[in-house]
């Protein structure tokens, strides 16, 4: 016998080890990243679906503009920094929108508006973390001396009194099937491999429905006789 197979098998055995350590730990990060994700990204994503907001910007207009603080003053804000703390410094915005598309909003010399003084959001959560979401930013960018300036704006079609500033149906999409089968991809492929190499049963099992052809010897014995 080689003197260099056990020292092969050795070596084999550590790394084997050592990818199972670290499958463990990819299929434990992934069973808390999924749960990690879905507050904060799923549940939202599935969320602005089902409002089914328009895809293409319309016309909004500020008609109102309030920086509020204390618990009692903020009852809703327009911006938040952080979608689980409580609101005590706010921004609030009120609208008013028109169903023109805002590439079109210029040819006409009056607007219409379909709805009037409805709450303006920074995105279909309302509230969101730096530096994506900059609430001081978003004050001054549609409200302060801004207010009356037409810019883009995006209402949901089963919800026509919510409005956001920012919203895009396939980011929206793309980031919920990303949160979805990334962490469920990598926890069931790495349950996969450690089943094949740990659970004997699931070889056996693996191993009957693959093909297995005569080897070599067998293939001259039948030859012989």
């Amino acid at each position: 016998m080689d003197k260099n197979v056990p020292k092969l098998i050795s070596i084999v055995e550590t790394a084997k080890f050592y990818a199972s350590l670290c499958l463990g730990t990819v299929a434990f990060v992934s069973v808390f990243a999924f749960l990690f994700l879905i507050p904060f990204v799923v549940d939202p994503a599935i969320s602005s679906l089902m409002a089914n907001y328009e895809t293409e910007a319309v016309t909004c207009v500020a008609t109102h503009h309030i920086y509020a603080e204390g618990l009692r003053n903020c009852s809703w804000a327009s911006c938040r920094e952080g979608c689980t703390s409580q609101v005590t410094k706010c921004h609030q915005i009120l609208v008013n929108y028109s169903r023109l598309p805002f590439r079109e909003y210029k040819s006409k010399a009056i607007l219409d508006w379909d709805v009037a003084h409805t709450r303006l959001l920074v995105n279909a959560e309302g509230c969101g973390y730096p530096p994506s979401v900059n609430c001081t930013e978003f004050a001054q960018q549609y409200g302060y001396e801004s207010a009356g300036t037409p810019f883009p704006c995006y209402y949901s079609k089963v919800y026509p009194d919510t409005v956001v500033a920012r919203y895009s149906w396939d980011d929206t999409l793309r980031q919920l099937i990303l949160s979805i089968a990334i962490p469920n991809l990598l926890f069931a492929t790495s349950i996969a491999i450690l089943s094949y190499w740990y659970c004997p049963g699931c070889g056996r099992t693996c191993n009957k429905y693959m093909h297995h052809f005569p080897h070599v010897d067998e293939e001259d014995d039948d030859e012989v006789y």
